[in-house]
């Protein structure tokens, strides 16, 4: 049995854990935050952005800004600020732009766009501590916008109600989109995550925008797998969302989301951090303790990681701990195994080895295989049962 003066081997807490990452935009930044912390990554961005410089919305509102000043400008991200500038400069409407908004009431969303601003020689006139929109639309009803023209930087992801609402109080609204979602070009990454999803290969997905998690439930429609791929969200694998705001199309289908409080890459990283490791299966199992995760099962914490078909074998008995589980019955839960229930003992035998721990199952001559559940445990579930 393992000796608790021992320290287990060191793995992150995410070890044994897949998670599908569908940011287009600092994906590598997340995936690496991710697999630091043990977890192996599907990288499937779920759109593409158009370049600002390219984009002819974006050049007609800027020049519309510049010929009519908005009376205020509300500011959403650094990144599509910065953008915005950037490409007025190339277009050598950059100058212009500036001077234009040097004179109207620029209201930050948090501290990193606020940045950008005063990088760009302007000055904010506030900013939410809270970094939420709601806090600035309600600070500007508060005040009044009747008769007001404001431009709004949109940057990619719906802001419900906020246009709407500044409309029905009465102001004009200029959207400045500074940069376009569009479908990602080659979908193979997106259709297996999708796939990945279904077989519940994956244990998390993470979203970073409202459009990815749109595209991404547009793209399973499109294959007939939308019911399959709401299923898993909705039950087995986790969709972690980097703020309410991406999550509201996730949660129109009817899917429950985690989010971090900061809406932050290290948070929602963190966040991860702690539900997949409290939703994994935890049994004592002959002296032992056996949690299993995704693509590896923690025995007495040291890391074992188990081929695909010793998992499905695995989950199977697991959710029987201490019950015969027949050979008929592993073979169907074994993908793609056929009619041959050697394919039981084969993949049996590869998982026993992967253990490293082979009392851990086992074999009930003419009947099948049972997890050896510890007997203060097993008294436990016969008296549940």
């Amino acid at each position: 049995m393992y000796d608790e003066q021992e320290q287990p081997p060191e793995h992150g807490p995410l070890a044994g854990f897949t998670v599908g990452v569908t940011a287009a935009r600092r994906a590598d930044e997340l995936g690496a935050l991710l697999e630091r912390r043990g977890a192996a990554v599907l990288h499937a961005p779920a759109l593409r952005i158009v370049p600002l410089a390219d984009d002819s919305e974006l050049l007609a509102t800027t020049k519309d800004i510049i010929r009519q000043a908005p009376d205020i400008a509300v500011a959403t991200t650094a990144i599509g600020f910065r953008g915005w500038v950037e490409a007025a400069d190339g277009w050598g409407l950059g100058e212009d732009l500036l001077a234009r908004l040097r004179g109207v009431r620029i209201l930050a969303r948090g501290p990193k766009v606020k940045g950008a601003i005063r990088a760009a020689g302007l000055t904010e006139e506030w900013s939410p501590a809270s970094e939420s929109m709601a806090e600035v639309l309600d600070r500007l009803l508060g005040e009044g916008v009747d008769g007001l023209r404001i431009a709004v930087q949109l940057h990619g992801e719906p802001l419900p109600g906020f246009v709407e609402s500044l409309r029905a109080g009465g102001a004009e609204v200029v959207g400045v989109p500074v940069y376009r979602w569009l479908p990602p070009e080659d979908l193979g990454p997106v259709d297996r995550l999708i796939d990945g999803c279904v077989a519940r290969a994956l244990d998390a997905v993470t979203f970073t925008s409202a459009p990815a998690a749109v595209s991404l439930l547009s793209r399973a429609e499109e294959r007939g797998l939308l019911d399959d791929l709401l299923a898993a969200l909705g039950h087995d694998v986790l969709s972690a969302c980097v703020g309410p705001v991406t999550a509201l199309p996730l949660q129109a289908r009817g899917v429950d989301t985690v989010q971090p409080e900061r809406f932050r890459l290290g948070p929602l990283v963190q966040l991860l951090c702690r539900e997949l490791p409290a939703r994994a299966r935890a049994l004592p199992v002959a002296g032992h303790r056996v949690e299993i995760r995704g693509h590896a099962v923690l025995v007495d914490g040291a890391l074992r990681p188990v081929p695909p078909a010793g998992m499905s074998l695995l989950r199977a008995l697991s959710r029987r701990p201490g019950w015969v589980v027949s050979r008929a019955e592993l073979l169907r839960a074994l993908p793609g195994a056929g009619r041959d229930e050697h394919a039981v003992e084969t993949a049996m035998a590869r998982l026993r080895s992967a253990l490293g721990t082979p009392k851990l199952i086992q074999t009930v001559v003419k009947r099948g295989y049972r997890l050896a559940l510890d007997p203060v445990a097993e008294s436990k579930y016969d008296a549940g049962g």
